[in-house]
């Protein structure tokens, strides 16, 4: 096989297996597909286009939207932090993006402005995560002063985020639920609470917009669960062996000789590091895939390359594949091995990492 560098090797197979089922998940609830942080490291543009039957798309900022539409993506968008500066809401009535409202600031920017054409504003309360959003006192005032606006497009969404909805045992979910069904409750409004864990384990908070990120991507979001039926990873990342070498018991690799061998072994070393986003804390023993085995890191992540232990018996060949996660390796497992989680993995790919479709 052809020697190649750090490649992220797309399916969008898995992708539209993964949004169809989670459409069956929730057969009446509307689709806003999470694409922020470039698709969680995939690609904005192209899971836009591979989506085409998504009810709308979700990105974090402005510069994400505009990138959609240049891209000729027409469904829906949503800005999930809103706007950063009333300056914005012009950007926002040209490009038609909708925006979350989740304070004051944003509320008189859009009531004070003068537009030609009305926003869709999908308005967050803080029913229990503290971050934002606004408090339950507040939601009659906000909604009234929406809703006379002529700057707002009518009806506006309500809307809520769950912060441990990961956990079933957790009791928070519960309280979120309770609270926010309590509130909205004399509002005939379409109303948005479940996240991608929501949609999976609380299906009394799926309400008429479900908001599924991560698990469109074919990772779980549950804590103590990453295998889950049906949903295959969208991203496997690769690279090639581009040395492979023997070294004896007592021989120390890589920078601050980190990791001595305890044994005469075959080391190779992989054209990936963390300047292409692998964890440069993955520790020792952390696993990666070369022909059909788990083999074990070993020494410091460099910036470009990482080394693995092949074994004694290693048939392993300059040139071959190895995967750092997706098929036949969980980035769940991977993200648990660095103490961190799969979004952190993913969102860190690098711009030198070849995007490749899959065949």
């Amino acid at each position: 096989m052809a020697l190649h560098t750090a490649t992220a090797i797309i399916d969008l197979e898995a992708l539209s297996n993964n949004y169809r089922l989670i459409r069956s998940l929730s057969p009446n609830a509307k689709v806003l597909a999470v694409l922020k942080a470039n698709g969680y490291g995939h690609g904005l543009e192209l899971i836009a286009k591979a989506l085409p039957n998504a009810d709308a798309f979700g990105v974090a900022r402005i510069d994400e939207a505009l990138a959609l539409r240049a891209a000729g993506i027409v469904q829906p968008i949503v800005l999930l932090e809103g706007f950063f500066a009333k300056e914005d809401i012009d950007t926002l009535a040209a490009n038609n993006l909708q925006t979350i409202v989740h304070n004051e600031q944003q509320l008189a920017a859009i009531v004070n402005a003068n537009l030609d054409t009305p926003l869709k504003v999908w308005l967050k309360i803080d029913t229990g995560m503290h971050r934002l959003g606004i408090n339950p006192e507040q939601l009659l005032q906000f909604y009234e002063a929406l809703s006379q606006s002529k700057n707002v497009q009518q009806p506006i969404v309500l809307m809520s985020h769950l912060g441990c909805a990961d956990d079933k045992e957790s009791p928070a979910t519960k309280q979120q639920i309770s609270l926010f069904d309590e509130i909205t409750a004399d509002f005939l409004l379409e109303k948005s609470l479940a996240n991608s864990a929501g949609v999976l384990l609380w299906p009394q908070s799926h309400h008429q917009w479900i908001r599924p990120g991560l698990l469109l991507y074919g990772v779980s979001p549950l804590q103590f669960d990453i295998h889950i039926d049906g949903i295959a990873p969208v991203m496997t990342l690769q690279s090639s062996l581009i040395s492979v070498r023997e070294i004896a018991a007592g021989e120390a690799v890589g920078y601050g000789g980190a990791w001595i061998s305890e044994k005469n072994t075959t080391i190779g070393v992989v054209a990936i590091g963390y300047g292409d986003g692998y964890p440069r804390h993955a520790p020792n023993g952390t696993p990666v895939l070369i022909n059909g085995r788990r083999v074990p890191l070993i020494g410091r992540v460099s910036m470009d390359m990482i080394s693995v232990d092949l074994g004694v018996q290693s048939k392993d060949k300059v040139g071959d594949i190895a995967t750092l996660w997706g098929k036949g390796l969980a980035v769940e497992e991977v993200a648990e091995f660095a103490t961190t989680i799969p979004y952190e993995l993913l969102c860190n790919i690098t711009r030198r990492v070849h995007i490749q479709l899959a065949k």
